[in-house]
Parts: C-alpha cells; sequence; structure tokens
C-alpha cells in the first residue's frame, strides 16, 4: 500500500530516495497555518517518522487558514487532530505526537531535521539555540503575519535576512545574537512589508503536561490564508531536497 501512495513521488526522486524518507525522522514545532502544511507535506513525501508538537486546540479564529480547522473540530487538540489525519495519509507512517508546549525539555538528538513553527518568542528561541547546540539542522518560519503575497516568501540563512526591522525578526536575531547565534539558521521570510488594521495583543498562560506555568503576552497577527500555507510548503520542501540523495 505504501509503494502505490508514494509512486509519483518515487517518478521524480526514485526508489532509493524513497526508501530513504522512510528512515528518516523529523519533528515538526507548531502546527498551525505553517506547521500544519508542512506536516503534512512532509507526511505525503513519506517522511517515516513525524514528531509533531503543538499545545493548542482549535478554535473559530484558525478556520479561514489552518488544514484541520473546521466548525466540527473547534475545541479539539491540534495535535490529536494531525495524529489522525496523517495516519490516514499514510497508514504507516510513526508519528510521536506531544499535546504540550515547548519549553525546552525535549531530546532533540534523534532528529534528522527540525521544523520550526512556533508563534512564541521565548520557546522559539529556546528551540532554535538547541538545535544549534546539538548540531541538528532546523528551518523556521519568520514573518508568515501580516501579509497576503506568497511570491514575496524565500529561504535564507538568517544572517542573510533582507529586512531585518520586522519587529519578530528583529528581536529573535537579537535575542539569538545575546546567545552567540549570527547565522547557521535557515529561514523561510517574506519580502512584503507587514500590514494590520489594527493591533491586538493579550496576557495567556499555559499549563503544561509537567504542571510549569508559563504566561507571556501573546500579540494576535492579521493572517490570510496564502502565506502561512506556502511557508509550510517551502519548509518541507527544504527539508526533503536537504535529506534525499542526488537524483538528477
Amino acid at each position: 500500500m505504501s509503494g502505490d501512495i508514494f509512486s509519483r513521488n518515487k517518478l521524480f526522486w526514485g526508489e532509493e530516495n524513497q526508501d530513504l524518507l522512510s528512515r528518516l525522522h523529523v519533528a515538526v514545532f507548531g502546527l498551525g497555518g505553517v506547521g500544519g502544511y508542512c506536516a503534512e507535506a512532509l507526511a505525503r513525501a513519506g517522511v517515516g517518522k513525524l514528531t509533531i508538537v503543538d499545545f493548542d486546540d482549535v478554535s473559530t479564529t484558525n478556520i479561514n487558514r489552518q488544514l484541520i480547522a473546521m466548525h466540527s473540530t473547534v475545541g479539539k487538540s491540534k495535535a490529536k487532530l494531525f495524529e489522525n489525519r496523517l495516519k490516514d495519509i499514510n497508514p504507516d507512517i510513526k508519528l510521536n505526537v506531544v499535546d504540550d508546549f515547548y519549553n525546552g525539555n525535549m531530546d532533540l538528538k534523534s532528529f534528522d531535521f527540525v521544523a520550526d513553527a512556533i508563534d512564541t518568542m521565548r520557546a522559539k528561541i529556546e528551540l532554535l539555540e538547541s538545535c544549534v547546540k546539538f548540531n541538528i539542522p532546523v528551518i523556521s518560519s519568520m514573518g508568515a503575519g501580516n501579509r497576503i503575497d506568497p511570491t514575496q516568501l524565500y529561504i535564507s540563512d538568517i544572517s542573510e535576512i533582507e529586512n531585518k526591522n520586522a519587529p519578530f525578526i528583529s528581536n529573535i536575531i537579537y535575542q539569538l545574537k545575546k546567545r552567540g547565534i549570527e547565522n547557521g539558521i535557515t529561514v523561510v521570510v517574506s519580502r512584503e512589508k507587514p500590514f494590520v488594521k489594527e493591533k491586538l495583543s493579550s496576557t495567556e498562560k499555559i499549563i503544561t503536561k509537567d504542571s510549569e506555568t508559563i504566561e507571556f503576552t501573546k500579540i494576535t497577527p492579521a493572517s490570510t490564508p496564502f502565506v502561512a500555507s506556502c511557508s509550510g510548503i517551502f519548509m518541507a520542501s527544504f527539508i526533503v531536497k536537504s535529506l534525499l540523495k542526488e537524483y538528477k
């Protein structure tokens, strides 16, 4: 069955690469508008093991852009919904489902690649710092919110971002620089100037599965159906291309 569902993949990159992907382990942190599309594309590519991490439940505000967000799924765990969805795509996939907030305590050493689609600053910085520390390949989403034009997305090293003045990006760069990290992280970023009609923020409190209370200010960006989804596809494509053997 698995060979049949990936037959079109094999026409492009071959049987050997398809077998290689089936033996790899990729982690996706954040299953929202970006991470959800990334996780699904990796599953459809044939990555054999995925760790998926998200603490959140579906809300009505997710419906405009997230794969598993529908009226019938409001209030349900994003991680659990993706567990069912990805197994429906590939029944042979091995899934490690973490229905929790990433707080830096996870062992990352078993991952062949990490996709960072976290939208909270502290957790994002901790994840990126850990990936650099343990020499784990990572690609990070930066700046999918407050934008409408997916054609302005591009992939670069974090040191080569063209516009470092956008607040979210500048804060990440500043925090990483304080930790001695100025390059070596691949990012998906947009040339489009961010725009929002109204700025919304709120204080959010999360209690993790190990009873740690995390409180942070949540900035709610504008989000269209277009840019986040394409960012996730960009990430998945980059990961797969990085892991494949030469196929041309």
